[in-house]
Protein backbone atom coordinates (compact mmCIF):
# COMPACT_ATOMS: atom_id res chain seq x y z
CA UNK A 1 0.00 0.00 0.00
CA UNK A 2 2.96 2.33 0.61
CA UNK A 3 3.49 2.53 -3.14
CA UNK A 4 0.01 4.00 -3.66
CA UNK A 5 -0.13 7.77 -3.82
CA UNK A 6 -3.29 9.62 -2.87
CA UNK A 7 -3.89 13.35 -3.27
CA UNK A 8 -6.24 14.61 -0.56
CA UNK A 9 -8.33 17.69 -1.23
CA UNK A 10 -7.64 19.71 1.93
CA UNK A 11 -10.04 22.59 2.47
CA UNK A 12 -8.66 23.74 5.80
CA UNK A 13 -11.46 21.95 7.70
CA UNK A 14 -11.42 19.10 10.17
CA UNK A 15 -12.98 16.48 7.87
CA UNK A 16 -10.33 16.67 5.14
CA UNK A 17 -7.61 16.95 7.81
CA UNK A 18 -8.67 13.68 9.42
CA UNK A 19 -9.00 12.09 5.98
CA UNK A 20 -5.33 12.83 5.31
CA UNK A 21 -4.35 11.53 8.75
CA UNK A 22 -6.22 8.24 8.35
CA UNK A 23 -4.81 7.58 4.90
CA UNK A 24 -1.27 8.16 6.12
CA UNK A 25 -1.86 5.72 8.97
CA UNK A 26 -3.11 3.17 6.42
CA UNK A 27 0.22 3.32 4.59
CA UNK A 28 -0.62 5.52 1.63
CA UNK A 29 1.79 8.12 0.32
CA UNK A 30 -0.32 11.20 1.02
CA UNK A 31 -0.11 14.60 -0.64
CA UNK A 32 -2.29 17.44 0.62
CA UNK A 33 -3.82 19.74 -2.00
CA UNK A 34 -5.68 23.00 -1.48
CA UNK A 35 -8.13 23.73 -4.31
CA UNK A 36 -8.28 27.46 -5.01
CA UNK A 37 -11.62 28.51 -6.48
CA UNK A 38 -13.00 31.74 -7.91
CA UNK A 39 -14.77 34.52 -6.05
CA UNK A 40 -15.77 37.97 -7.33
CA UNK A 41 -13.60 40.95 -6.48
CA UNK A 42 -16.45 42.79 -4.74
CA UNK A 43 -16.90 40.04 -2.10
CA UNK A 44 -14.59 39.03 0.72
CA UNK A 45 -13.47 35.40 0.73
CA UNK A 46 -11.09 34.09 3.34
CA UNK A 47 -9.43 31.51 1.13
CA UNK A 48 -5.95 32.59 2.25
CA UNK A 49 -6.77 31.62 5.84
CA UNK A 50 -8.31 28.34 4.71
CA UNK A 51 -5.19 27.53 2.68
CA UNK A 52 -2.98 28.41 5.65
CA UNK A 53 -4.98 26.09 7.91
CA UNK A 54 -4.65 23.27 5.37
CA UNK A 55 -0.91 23.96 5.09
CA UNK A 56 -0.53 23.78 8.88
CA UNK A 57 -2.22 20.39 8.95
CA UNK A 58 0.04 19.13 6.15
CA UNK A 59 3.09 20.33 8.10
CA UNK A 60 1.78 18.64 11.24
CA UNK A 61 1.33 15.38 9.33
CA UNK A 62 4.68 15.83 7.55
CA UNK A 63 3.18 15.41 4.09
CA UNK A 64 3.81 17.43 0.91
CA UNK A 65 1.41 20.29 0.17
CA UNK A 66 0.35 21.64 -3.21
CA UNK A 67 -2.19 24.14 -4.54
CA UNK A 68 -4.51 23.32 -7.43
CA UNK A 69 -5.66 26.48 -9.20
CA UNK A 70 -9.26 25.84 -10.24
CA UNK A 71 -10.36 29.47 -10.48
CA UNK A 72 -11.29 29.50 -14.16
CA UNK A 73 -12.98 26.11 -14.05
CA UNK A 74 -14.97 27.19 -11.01
CA UNK A 75 -16.01 30.48 -12.57
CA UNK A 76 -17.11 28.79 -15.81
CA UNK A 77 -18.79 25.67 -14.43
CA UNK A 78 -20.08 26.66 -11.00
CA UNK A 79 -20.45 30.43 -10.62
CA UNK A 80 -21.69 31.09 -14.16
CA UNK A 81 -24.03 28.12 -13.97
CA UNK A 82 -25.33 29.46 -10.64
CA UNK A 83 -26.06 32.89 -12.16
CA UNK A 84 -27.66 31.55 -15.35
CA UNK A 85 -29.96 29.17 -13.49
CA UNK A 86 -31.31 32.05 -11.40
CA UNK A 87 -31.59 34.21 -14.52
CA UNK A 88 -33.79 31.52 -16.07
CA UNK A 89 -35.99 31.23 -12.99
CA UNK A 90 -34.56 27.91 -11.82
CA UNK A 91 -32.93 26.95 -8.53
CA UNK A 92 -29.31 25.84 -8.96
CA UNK A 93 -27.35 23.34 -6.91
CA UNK A 94 -23.76 24.68 -6.88
CA UNK A 95 -22.50 21.94 -4.53
CA UNK A 96 -23.36 19.25 -7.09
CA UNK A 97 -21.62 21.19 -9.86
CA UNK A 98 -18.60 21.92 -7.67
CA UNK A 99 -18.18 18.20 -7.06
CA UNK A 100 -18.78 17.32 -10.70
CA UNK A 101 -16.46 19.87 -12.28
CA UNK A 102 -13.99 20.86 -9.58
CA UNK A 103 -13.31 18.27 -6.86
CA UNK A 104 -13.91 15.26 -9.10
CA UNK A 105 -13.05 17.08 -12.33
CA UNK A 106 -10.33 19.71 -12.26
CA UNK A 107 -8.71 18.41 -9.05
CA UNK A 108 -8.92 14.81 -10.23
CA UNK A 109 -7.18 15.72 -13.50
CA UNK A 110 -4.54 17.68 -11.55
CA UNK A 111 -3.88 14.73 -9.25
CA UNK A 112 -3.58 12.18 -12.05
CA UNK A 113 -1.30 14.48 -14.03
CA UNK A 114 0.99 14.66 -10.99
CA UNK A 115 1.19 10.90 -10.55
CA UNK A 116 -1.58 10.17 -8.05
CA UNK A 117 -3.21 6.75 -7.99
CA UNK A 118 -6.22 8.07 -6.06
CA UNK A 119 -7.85 11.21 -4.82
CA UNK A 120 -9.62 11.55 -1.48
CA UNK A 121 -12.01 14.04 0.07
CA UNK A 122 -13.62 14.59 3.44
CA UNK A 123 -17.12 13.77 2.21
CA UNK A 124 -19.38 11.69 4.42
CA UNK A 125 -20.03 8.92 1.89
CA UNK A 126 -18.85 5.36 1.32
CA UNK A 127 -17.90 3.04 -1.53
CA UNK A 128 -18.27 -0.71 -1.76
CA UNK A 129 -17.57 -3.38 -4.34
CA UNK A 130 -20.93 -4.96 -5.05
CA UNK A 131 -21.48 -7.67 -7.64
CA UNK A 132 -18.26 -6.71 -9.42
CA UNK A 133 -19.14 -3.03 -9.58
CA UNK A 134 -18.15 -0.10 -7.37
CA UNK A 135 -21.16 1.29 -5.53
CA UNK A 136 -21.72 4.62 -3.77
CA UNK A 137 -23.40 4.52 -0.37
CA UNK A 138 -24.65 7.00 2.19
CA UNK A 139 -22.31 8.00 4.98
CA UNK A 140 -22.88 6.26 8.31
CA UNK A 141 -23.63 9.57 10.03
CA UNK A 142 -27.14 10.29 8.77
CA UNK A 143 -26.93 13.92 9.93
CA UNK A 144 -23.81 14.48 7.80
CA UNK A 145 -24.38 12.15 4.84
CA UNK A 146 -23.27 13.95 1.65
CA UNK A 147 -24.05 11.31 -0.97
CA UNK A 148 -26.79 13.61 -2.31
CA UNK A 149 -24.11 15.91 -3.72
CA UNK A 150 -22.06 13.14 -5.37
CA UNK A 151 -24.49 11.57 -7.82
CA UNK A 152 -23.01 13.24 -10.90
CA UNK A 153 -19.28 12.50 -10.60
CA UNK A 154 -17.73 10.62 -13.51
CA UNK A 155 -17.03 6.88 -13.54
CA UNK A 156 -13.31 7.52 -13.97
CA UNK A 157 -13.03 9.84 -10.99
CA UNK A 158 -15.32 7.67 -8.87
CA UNK A 159 -13.23 4.56 -9.49
CA UNK A 160 -10.14 6.40 -8.18
CA UNK A 161 -11.75 8.10 -5.17
CA UNK A 162 -11.44 7.28 -1.46
CA UNK A 163 -13.80 8.54 1.27
CA UNK A 164 -11.77 7.92 4.44
CA UNK A 165 -14.34 9.20 6.97
CA UNK A 166 -17.60 7.97 5.44
CA UNK A 167 -17.78 5.10 7.95
CA UNK A 168 -17.46 7.47 10.93
CA UNK A 169 -19.75 9.70 12.95
CA UNK A 170 -18.81 13.39 12.99
CA UNK A 171 -18.19 13.25 16.73
CA UNK A 172 -15.67 10.45 16.16
CA UNK A 173 -13.90 12.51 13.51
CA UNK A 174 -13.59 15.36 16.00
CA UNK A 175 -12.11 13.03 18.61
CA UNK A 176 -9.56 11.68 16.16
CA UNK A 177 -8.51 15.22 15.27
CA UNK A 178 -8.21 16.22 18.93
CA UNK A 179 -6.25 13.10 19.88
CA UNK A 180 -3.84 13.75 16.99
CA UNK A 181 -3.57 17.44 17.97
CA UNK A 182 -4.49 18.57 14.47
CA UNK A 183 -4.59 22.39 14.10
CA UNK A 184 -8.18 22.19 12.78
CA UNK A 185 -9.52 19.93 15.54
CA UNK A 186 -11.80 22.57 17.04
CA UNK A 187 -12.48 24.58 13.91
CA UNK A 188 -16.14 25.22 13.07
CA UNK A 189 -17.58 23.63 9.94
CA UNK A 190 -17.73 25.92 6.91
CA UNK A 191 -21.15 27.05 5.75
CA UNK A 192 -22.50 28.29 2.45
CA UNK A 193 -20.85 29.03 -0.87
CA UNK A 194 -17.40 30.61 -0.82
CA UNK A 195 -18.04 33.10 -3.59
CA UNK A 196 -21.06 34.45 -1.71
CA UNK A 197 -19.29 34.91 1.61
CA UNK A 198 -21.59 36.68 4.07
CA UNK A 199 -23.44 38.64 1.37
CA UNK A 200 -27.08 37.84 0.65
CA UNK A 201 -28.30 36.45 -2.64
CA UNK A 202 -29.78 39.76 -3.85
CA UNK A 203 -26.51 41.64 -3.31
CA UNK A 204 -24.60 39.04 -5.29
CA UNK A 205 -27.00 38.41 -8.16
CA UNK A 206 -27.77 42.10 -8.68
CA UNK A 207 -24.23 42.43 -10.09
CA UNK A 208 -25.10 39.99 -12.88
CA UNK A 209 -28.89 40.07 -13.32
CA UNK A 210 -31.10 43.11 -13.81
CA UNK A 211 -33.36 42.41 -10.84
CA UNK A 212 -36.51 44.51 -10.71
CA UNK A 213 -39.12 44.93 -8.02
CA UNK A 214 -42.41 43.28 -8.90
CA UNK A 215 -45.83 42.37 -7.58
CA UNK A 216 -46.76 39.65 -5.14
CA UNK A 217 -50.24 38.34 -5.88
CA UNK A 218 -52.66 35.87 -4.41
CA UNK A 219 -53.94 32.97 -6.48
CA UNK A 220 -57.01 35.12 -7.16
CA UNK A 221 -54.78 37.82 -8.69
CA UNK A 222 -55.01 40.35 -5.83
CA UNK A 223 -51.81 42.37 -5.40
CA UNK A 224 -50.78 42.08 -1.74
CA UNK A 225 -47.09 43.01 -1.72
CA UNK A 226 -43.77 43.34 -3.55
CA UNK A 227 -40.64 41.32 -4.18
CA UNK A 228 -37.03 42.11 -5.16
CA UNK A 229 -36.98 40.21 -8.45
CA UNK A 230 -38.83 37.02 -9.33
CA UNK A 231 -35.60 35.28 -10.36
CA UNK A 232 -34.52 35.13 -6.71
CA UNK A 233 -37.35 33.00 -5.37
CA UNK A 234 -37.89 29.27 -5.06
CA UNK A 235 -41.22 27.46 -5.02
CA UNK A 236 -42.30 26.94 -1.43
CA UNK A 237 -40.25 29.88 -0.14
CA UNK A 238 -41.88 31.84 2.67
CA UNK A 239 -39.39 34.68 3.22
CA UNK A 240 -37.77 37.48 1.25
CA UNK A 241 -40.86 39.26 -0.07
CA UNK A 242 -42.92 42.05 1.51
CA UNK A 243 -46.64 41.80 2.28
CA UNK A 244 -48.57 45.07 2.68
CA UNK A 245 -49.72 45.68 6.30
CA UNK A 246 -53.40 45.40 5.42
CA UNK A 247 -52.78 41.89 4.06
CA UNK A 248 -50.66 40.49 6.88
CA UNK A 249 -51.93 37.26 8.38
CA UNK A 250 -50.94 34.91 11.18
CA UNK A 251 -50.66 32.14 8.59
CA UNK A 252 -47.52 32.58 6.44
CA UNK A 253 -47.54 32.98 2.68
CA UNK A 254 -45.60 30.59 0.43
CA UNK A 255 -44.48 31.10 -3.17
CA UNK A 256 -46.61 28.70 -5.20
CA UNK A 257 -45.68 29.93 -8.69
CA UNK A 258 -43.71 32.66 -10.43
CA UNK A 259 -43.77 34.33 -13.83
CA UNK A 260 -40.28 35.48 -14.85
CA UNK A 261 -41.51 37.30 -17.97
CA UNK A 262 -44.13 39.34 -16.07
CA UNK A 263 -41.95 39.46 -12.94
CA UNK A 264 -44.82 38.30 -10.71
CA UNK A 265 -44.83 36.01 -7.67
CA UNK A 266 -48.00 34.16 -6.73
CA UNK A 267 -48.33 33.20 -3.09
CA UNK A 268 -50.74 31.15 -1.01
CA UNK A 269 -51.37 30.46 2.65
CA UNK A 270 -51.33 26.78 1.79
CA UNK A 271 -48.00 25.23 0.94
CA UNK A 272 -49.30 23.38 -2.09
CA UNK A 273 -47.92 19.94 -2.86
CA UNK A 274 -47.03 19.40 -6.52
CA UNK A 275 -45.65 15.99 -5.58
CA UNK A 276 -49.09 14.88 -4.46
CA UNK A 277 -50.89 16.51 -7.38
CA UNK A 278 -48.49 15.39 -10.12
CA UNK A 279 -48.07 12.00 -11.65
CA UNK A 280 -44.51 12.44 -12.90
CA UNK A 281 -41.27 14.13 -11.86
CA UNK A 282 -39.17 14.59 -14.98
CA UNK A 283 -35.38 14.29 -14.71
CA UNK A 284 -32.72 15.21 -17.24
CA UNK A 285 -28.92 14.71 -17.34
CA UNK A 286 -29.29 11.46 -15.40
CA UNK A 287 -26.30 9.43 -14.22
CA UNK A 288 -26.58 5.83 -12.94
CA UNK A 289 -24.12 3.99 -10.70
CA UNK A 290 -25.49 0.47 -11.04
CA UNK A 291 -26.95 0.43 -14.52
CA UNK A 292 -30.41 1.62 -15.46
CA UNK A 293 -33.04 1.01 -12.76
CA UNK A 294 -35.84 -1.22 -13.97
CA UNK A 295 -39.14 0.35 -14.97
CA UNK A 296 -41.58 -0.24 -12.14
CA UNK A 297 -38.82 -0.36 -9.53
CA UNK A 298 -39.69 1.27 -6.20
CA UNK A 299 -36.95 3.49 -4.79
CA UNK A 300 -36.49 6.20 -2.22
CA UNK A 301 -35.60 9.66 -3.50
CA UNK A 302 -34.57 13.12 -2.28
CA UNK A 303 -35.15 16.39 -4.10
CA UNK A 304 -33.05 18.44 -1.68
CA UNK A 305 -30.28 17.90 0.87
CA UNK A 306 -31.36 16.75 4.37
CA UNK A 307 -34.84 15.95 3.11
CA UNK A 308 -36.53 12.92 4.65
CA UNK A 309 -36.45 10.40 1.77
CA UNK A 310 -39.68 9.81 -0.11
CA UNK A 311 -40.85 6.74 -2.01
CA UNK A 312 -41.38 6.71 -5.75
CA UNK A 313 -41.68 4.36 -8.70
CA UNK A 314 -39.61 4.52 -11.90
CA UNK A 315 -41.97 5.08 -14.82
CA UNK A 316 -39.46 5.48 -17.65
CA UNK A 317 -35.68 5.50 -17.70
CA UNK A 318 -32.82 5.98 -20.17
CA UNK A 319 -29.16 6.93 -19.93
CA UNK A 320 -30.03 10.63 -19.94
CA UNK A 321 -33.66 10.96 -18.77
CA UNK A 322 -36.12 9.48 -16.32
CA UNK A 323 -39.65 9.88 -15.03
CA UNK A 324 -40.50 9.17 -11.42
CA UNK A 325 -43.97 8.68 -9.94
CA UNK A 326 -44.21 9.75 -6.27
CA UNK A 327 -45.92 7.11 -4.15
CA UNK A 328 -46.77 9.33 -1.21
CA UNK A 329 -47.98 12.81 -0.36
CA UNK A 330 -45.31 15.36 0.48
CA UNK A 331 -45.16 19.09 1.12
CA UNK A 332 -41.75 19.24 -0.56
CA UNK A 333 -41.56 21.02 -3.90
CA UNK A 334 -39.58 19.21 -6.63
CA UNK A 335 -37.98 22.50 -7.69
CA UNK A 336 -36.72 22.77 -11.30
CA UNK A 337 -32.93 22.96 -11.38
CA UNK A 338 -32.38 21.04 -8.16
CA UNK A 339 -31.08 17.47 -8.01
CA UNK A 340 -33.21 14.41 -7.45
CA UNK A 341 -31.16 11.48 -6.11
CA UNK A 342 -32.51 7.93 -6.03
CA UNK A 343 -31.60 5.38 -3.36
CA UNK A 344 -32.02 1.66 -2.83
CA UNK A 345 -31.52 1.47 0.92
CA UNK A 346 -28.11 3.04 1.58
CA UNK A 347 -27.04 2.60 -2.06
CA UNK A 348 -27.11 5.51 -4.49
CA UNK A 349 -28.82 4.27 -7.65
CA UNK A 350 -28.31 7.55 -9.52
CA UNK A 351 -29.77 10.99 -9.98
CA UNK A 352 -30.75 13.75 -12.34
CA UNK A 353 -31.73 17.39 -12.66
CA UNK A 354 -35.38 18.16 -11.96
CA UNK A 355 -36.99 19.70 -15.01
CA UNK A 356 -40.62 19.89 -13.96
CA UNK A 357 -43.53 18.05 -12.42
CA UNK A 358 -46.49 17.26 -14.68
CA UNK A 359 -49.90 15.73 -14.21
Amino acid sequence: MSKRTVFVGMSGGVDSSVSALLLKKQGYTVVGVFIKVWHPDFLACHWEQERLDAMRVAAHLEIPFLTCNAEQAYKDNVAQYFIEEYRNGRTPNPDVMCNTHIKFGNFFDFARAHGADHIATGHYARTENREGRLALLRGIDTAKDQSYFLWNISDDAFSHTLFPIGHLEKSHVRRIAQNAHLPTARKDDSQGICFLGHVDMFSFLSHYIDLKEGEVRTEEGVVIGTHKGSELYTLGQRHGFTIYPNHTHTTPYFVCSKDIVKNVLTVSHVKTTPVAESSHILLSHTRWFRGLPAVGMTLMYQTRYRQTPLQGTVLTCSETEAELVPDEVSEEFPTPGQSCVLYDGAYVVGGGIIETSIK
